[in-house]
């Protein structure tokens, strides 16, 4: 079977296209959907790269604390058991 996260994704995908059809077969468009909210695709990208800027350190800063976490438990967990991921 699929690993739950894949699983989850293709749902979301497959969801999305039909929602996208059905749109499309009443003639609406991303770009006046955009619009209707006031977004352009500039003001998108400038959201995304502003996201993007805000997180990534935080991510970073939270690996340094997690990752080593995770590996010891993982060194030391009994012999013989299997990781529940």
């Amino acid at each position: 079977m699929l690993n739950p996260l894949l699983r989850t994704l293709v749902k979301v995908v497959v969801a999305s296209l039909v929602v996208g059809t059905i749109l499309a077969h009443f003639g609406i468009t991303a770009e006046q959907l955009m619009k209707e909210f006031g977004l352009s695709a500039d003001r998108i990208e400038d959201y995304a790269k502003r996201g993007f800027t805000w997180a990534w350190p935080n991510v970073l800063l939270g690996s340094l604390i997690i990752v080593p976490v995770w590996f010891l438990i993982f060194l030391f967990r009994p012999p013989g058991q299997k990781s529940s991921d």
